[in-house]
């Protein structure tokens, strides 16, 4: 056998968190990205708190809030237009980063009630742009150098953002105690604007422009059918987490008296579960059937959410939080997988079609919110998002079973 085989046979497979740390791209990415998650998290629990106790808004007017994000969905093709047309990821991603700064600046010294669903429906929209961008900065890269550990790179930025969203609500509702909810917004503006330092002057390999046939036309709208309705059974899944976050902080913080730390503590232990179980999810799915395992972890969001409405106390809260955790362990993890083989011929469609249903859930949530804590009041609003997870079991119990059942 000659050197060169023999050293072929013995050379190490190639690792992703290797390829992470090696690349100042990637690198940056998954720094940028645990920033990104950082300040999301550490707002999304305080806001309706900041509406209710700083602008004296109701709890009915508070769970509006959400709604500005079906504003979202909008700006993101905007961004993802304009960057598939000129392949400029990163210069974008810094103008979205500034945006999202200016924004939740903004929203710091708003002084009237409308000001933050204004800032939040028109400026906020812009910011979500900026990890889309990165994301698509690395998979530009990742096709142009067919690298072999790919979806293992994309993986571990991923879970970068998760990390951030397991630390931002502890860190957050510290700070809001400690210095007020107005300087833990400016603090998430600050984490928004410095996901720009860790990529520094990174250039990302250019895309090429996109084809001008647009690939879903020749699918149809029949051949689009389970897509839409695996993405309709998800909308009914991340329904609850705007409720969540709307309300769970007021009913711990209100009603359970619980000391900060502990609610913070509640909060963040959800992606901290989602961490673990994310590659746990991928090694189960190759066994049971990734959709298959999505009725379980559709499942686990019902017995979430009736632990948040029925069990009156921190172990409840807990117990739920961490059943949640073993929701999107499942989903963060699988969903877009799913999508894109659902419509195997239209991944970029498949891809914008689920991912922008977020949008529509928070907004469905943010209704759903704000009309149940006035007729149910809380805890019990939780029951409604309990009710949604029933309805997406049975769906993709049915999916499941059918032709179009993702292994």
């Amino acid at each position: 056998m000659s050197p060169v085989l023999a050293a072929a046979d013995v050379a190490p497979a190639p690792s992703a968190t290797r390829a992470v740390w090696d690349s100042p791209l990637y690198r940056g990415a998954t720094v940028a990205l645990f920033l990104s998650g950082l300040g999301a998290s550490a707002a999304a629990p305080q806001i309706t708190l900041f509406l209710v106790d700083d602008l004296h808004v109701s709890l009915t007017t508070a769970g509006l809030y959400y709604l500005t994000s079906v504003t979202a969905p909008v700006a993101g093709y905007l961004i993802g237009a304009r960057s598939d047309r000129t392949g400029r990821r990163l210069g974008l991603f810094r103008l979205c980063a500034a945006a999202g700064f200016l924004g939740w600046c903004a929203m710091a010294l708003a002084d009237r009630a409308w000001m933050p669903f204004v800032i939040s429906a028109v400026v906020l929209a812009f910011a979500g742009g900026a990890g889309s961008q990165l994301f698509a900065a690395v998979h530009d890269d990742l096709r142009a150098t067919a690298s072999p550990v790919g979806d293992g790179v994309v993986s571990v930025v991923r879970m970068a953002m998760t990390a951030g969203w397991m630390v931002g609500p502890v860190a957050g509702s510290l700070l809001a105690t400690a210095a007020g909810p107005r300087a833990m917004l400016v603090a998430t503006g600050v984490c928004t604007l410095a996901q720009i330092v860790p990529m520094g002057f990174a250039r990302a390999r250019s895309a090429p422009p996109v084809a001008q046939a647009v690939t879903s036309q020749r699918v149809g709208v029949r051949g689009m059918l389970p897509l839409l309705a695996f993405t309709a059974l998800y909308v009914f899944v991340y329904a609850g987490e705007p409720i969540k976050y709307g309300y769970l902080t007021i009913y711990m913080h209100d009603d359970l008296h619980l000391p900060t730390a502990v609610s913070g503590a509640v909060i963040g232990i959800q992606p901290l579960i989602e961490l673990v179980l994310m590659p746990v999810a991928v090694v189960v799915a190759r066994r049971t059937g990734m959709m298959r395992l999505m009725v379980l972890g559709a499942a686990f969001g019902v017995g979430a959410n009736l632990c948040f409405a029925l069990t009156g106390s921190a172990a409840g809260m807990f117990a739920g939080q961490i059943l949640m955790g073993g929701v999107w362990g499942v989903f963060a993890g699988l969903g877009i997988i799913v999508a894109q083989r659902l419509l195997p011929a239209a991944v970029a469609t498949a891809s914008a079609v689920f991912m922008s249903s977020t949008a529509i859930a928070s907004a469905l949530g943010g209704l759903t919110g704000s009309l149940g804590v006035g007729l149910l009041g809380l805890p019990h609003v939780f029951l409604a998002p309990a009710l949604y997870g029933l309805v997406a079991t049975a769906g993709l119990a049915v999916m499941s079973r059918s032709r179009h059942a993702v292994g």
